[in-house]
């Protein structure tokens, strides 16, 4: 799987932490080999021109999703097709507020951020109470898989 990872935000990032999840999800949800992942880094400033330009809305965000090829998750019988899967671009600045918010480490809510733009660029959506359960809960299930994949490393 090609995962490039640009870092532009100023904020030190484990992006090798970030590889390997993504690496552990698009295996966990059956993504061809071949199929080719974008992860841009940016900071307050980036962010919010990209917020505006896309979803009309002020200010910075956490994390947006621009898929290209459309490609949905594999299943045991048959991987997705190879292809672009799209770009992610994260802020490191608004997952530090919310890490702190929620208690826990930048780490962990870069790779939460980044594990729920992979999700929008596979096609779930949280819009509705229905895809809203069922993108939480697969995002919390490869979180936890990862983290138990970490401990056995």
């Amino acid at each position: 799987m090609s995962i490039e990872i640009t870092n532009e935000s100023g904020v030190e990032v484990d992006e090798t932490a970030l590889h390997r999840m993504m690496r552990y999800a698009l295996q966990e949800l059956r993504v061809h080999e071949d199929a080719e992942l974008a992860i841009v880094l940016v900071d307050e400033a980036a962010m919010e021109q990209l917020h505006v330009q896309w979803m009309d809305e002020p200010g910075p965000t956490d994390v947006l999703s621009f898929p290209m090829d459309e490609l949905r998750p594999g299943t045991d019988d048959a991987l997705t097709p190879a292809g672009l899967l799209g770009d992610i671009v994260l802020c490191p600045q608004v997952a530090q507020a919310q890490a702190e918010s929620a208690g826990h480490s930048l780490m962990d809510e870069c790779l939460l951020l980044t594990t729920h733009g992979l999700l929008h660029l596979l096609g779930f959506d949280h819009a509705e109470p229905d895809d809203e359960r069922e993108m939480f809960g697969l995002q919390r299930d490869l979180l936890l898989g990862f983290a138990l994949d970490e401990r056995k490393r």
